[in-house]
């Protein structure tokens, strides 16, 4: 059954047009109409439980940032993959919204790669064991979204159930939170993945707190106005390049571990439909040849990414590795193809007010 298919018997809510986008100041490139029912959950609903959150993973000098690993539930794709078999396609015209602090400019090309300042680590625990997975600062009216895998807030061997203390940290290093903390206040993905655990919807768009500075406790201000926010793209056209940012952490299927999930890497490459992977539902994604291994999951695929500037357009997160060739290798990963309806589960985060908790 192809993923259009899925989505027709599922219980969808009421049109969504890419209209009035997120504040006077930003414009899209194009109307997007789709019609997915948006999941939204809470992670701290109340300025109590994100400072609990915020002295957990500070506590200490932050003991329990370097105690975390690479999410144990990083998905691989097990056995030798044909690709081409994906359903991944545009739903609706292309549609664009700017990085911050760039809305009216057009990235340029450099020939270095400087890493973007968006990027950072997310954590949470999972059966009180602390884990991290991979994301980005995206563009949002009130500058506080970051942009991951669903797979990194949704405990799906729980369903339906968000994961524990969870908080952003751009710029993680070895303990350290340059820019802050920042508690997830509330998570949006798509009803098929918080329910059904649909790898074609694996995204999840998080609104968070104003950051603390774990020195001081003070308040550090919101996240993209100090690490600014990457675009958003939809409906991109499949085979176009893009940099793929993440942690890795975990060793290759031939046990050989080249990442220490200290620092972040990237990959390079244009993008093609991926193969259908029937454990995890996924019919609809697309796939770029890399080599990051576990714990790159929810790292941004960025299109058009400019080196000066350091911002691009986020048009897809890391969800799936695998190994394509069966030589004990990972070579490649996979990415929900973010269409109108992510489009639209997006928008439903982007306007939406977080505030301090201090």
């Amino acid at each position: 059954m192809s993923s259009r298919a899925k989505r027709i018997i599922l219980p969808l809510g009421a049109a969504i047009t890419a209209t009035g986008m997120i504040g006077a100041a930003l414009t899209s490139s194009a109307t997007a109409t789709a019609k997915p029912k948006p999941t939204n959950v809470s992670l701290a609903s109340s300025k109590a439980k994100a400072n609990d959150t915020a002295k957990f993973w500070s506590a200490s000098g932050g003991k329990q940032f370097r105690a975390a690993t690479r999410y144990t539930n990083d998905s691989s794709v097990k056995g030798k993959v044909k690709f081409g078999g994906s359903d991944a396609a545009p739903t609706g015209k292309t549609g664009t919204v700017p990085p911050i602090g760039q809305e009216k400019i057009t990235p340029t090309k450099v020939k270095n790669v400087n890493l973007p300042k968006t990027i950072g680590k997310v954590f949470f625990r999972v059966h009180g064991k602390p884990y991290w997975c991979s994301a980005s600062s995206v563009q949002s009216k009130y500058h506080n979204l970051v942009a991951t895998a669903g797979h990194c807030v949704y405990d799906t061997d729980a369903n339906r159930e968000t994961l524990d203390h969870w908080v952003f940290v751009p710029g993680y290093y070895q303990g350290k939170a340059p820019w802050g903390i920042y508690v997830g206040k509330s998570a949006y993905t798509h009803y098929d993945f918080s329910v059904y655990e649909d790898y074609d919807s694996d995204y999840a768009f998080v609104t968070v707190y104003n950051g603390i500075n774990v020195r001081t406790w003070k308040d550090a201000g919101r996240l993209g106005d100090n690490v600014g926010g990457q675009g958003f793209a939809w409906n991109q056209k499949i085979g176009e390049p893009v940099y793929a940012f993440g942690y890795p952490a975990g060793p290759h299927p031939d046990g050989d571990k080249p990442f220490t999930g200290v620092t972040p890497k990237w990959c390079y490459g244009k993008t093609k439909p991926a193969g259908v992977s029937a454990a995890y539902k996924a019919e609809a994604q697309i796939a770029l040849k890399c080599s990051m291994t576990a714990g790159s999951a929810g790292g941004p695929w960025i299109a058009k990414y400019s080196s000066t500037k350091r911002l691009g357009y986020v048009n897809g997160v890391t969800s799936l590795i695998g190994d394509s060739d069966g030589n004990g290798r990972y070579d490649f990963s996979t990415s929900a193809y973010f269409d109108s309806e992510t489009y639209a589960v997006y928008k439903s985060a982007a306007n939406l007010w977080s505030g301090s908790i201090r």
